[in-house]
């Protein structure tokens, strides 16, 4: 069973970035009212606004990614009665 859960994660995955990536911009949307998050090269914005947004980017795809992997386990085990962390 724990085969059939490998591409199921790649997937439960790839879609938990998507939604990192669109949660982040609406986060920063409203904290500062820009479309888009400076570059860490942009000339336009401060070192403490780079930072910032790197900063609240990767938490909150930890957060997500956390989240998604999490809510995965328990629908895997829901569905099987398998525990991912078990050996075999």
């Amino acid at each position: 069973m724990r085969l059939l859960y490998r591409p199921l994660s790649l997937l439960i995955s790839v879609l938990g970035g998507l939604l990192a990536g669109l949660v982040f911009k609406r986060v920063w949307r409203g904290v500062t009212g820009d479309d888009e998050a400076p570059e860490a090269t942009s000339p336009e914005h401060s070192t403490r606004e780079v930072l910032l947004a790197a900063l609240l980017q990767g938490a909150i795809f930890g957060v997500v990614k956390a989240s998604v992997d999490r809510a995965g386990a328990k629908g895997f085990h829901r569905l099987t009665g398998e525990h991912l962390d078990e050996k075999d």
